[in-house]
């Protein structure tokens, strides 16, 4: 990694050691696999907001480790080395409470260094009331580019 091409091979190992220093309650090996920049978004009403930084993602990722009971499972991986992209469905186990919570994660490779810049997890949740727009908290969607405004002629965000 580093070369600015990145494997499959060298993607999916990376995931899977984020994943697997999350299920250890391991800062320093979770944080080895993101950028000192690195951002992870949530939906909205997650406690902190999104976690910025390598060592922030880790402290977050090992606190719900201790407190919770937190343990994890990719239940199905996929990469695409040409846009430096995977997707993974995941569940998350707890014990205190007893609980399952399943979802999707979308990470993005920094193609300089092979490591993970950006997850976007997402997972199901009830839209709350008299939300407009549910979308991930903290994330610039107009800055990436992404539909602002309804492409359907005639409709009320036209």
């Amino acid at each position: 990694m580093g070369s600015g091409v990145l494997s499959k091979a060298d993607m999916e190992q990376l995931i899977r050691r984020y994943y697997d220093g999350c299920n250890e309650g391991d800062a320093n090996k979770i944080a080895a696999c993101f950028t000192p920049d690195a951002a992870h978004y949530f939906p909205p009403g997650m406690p902190q907001g999104p976690f910025r930084g390598a060592a922030k993602i880790a402290e977050r990722w090992c606190h719900a480790v201790q407190r919770f009971g937190a343990w994890w499972t990719i239940d199905s991986l996929l990469v695409d080395p040409v846009k430096g992209e995977g997707v993974l469905e995941w569940s998350n186990f707890t014990s205190k409470p007893n609980a399952v919570v399943r979802g999707t994660e979308w990470i993005a490779f920094d193609r300089d260094s092979g490591l993970i810049r950006e997850i976007r997890a997402y997972y199901p949740a009830a839209i709350p009331a008299g939300l407009t727009r549910f979308e991930l908290e903290g994330f610039d969607y107009a800055g990436r580019g992404y539909p602002m405004v309804s492409p359907r002629p005639g409709s009320a965000t036209d």
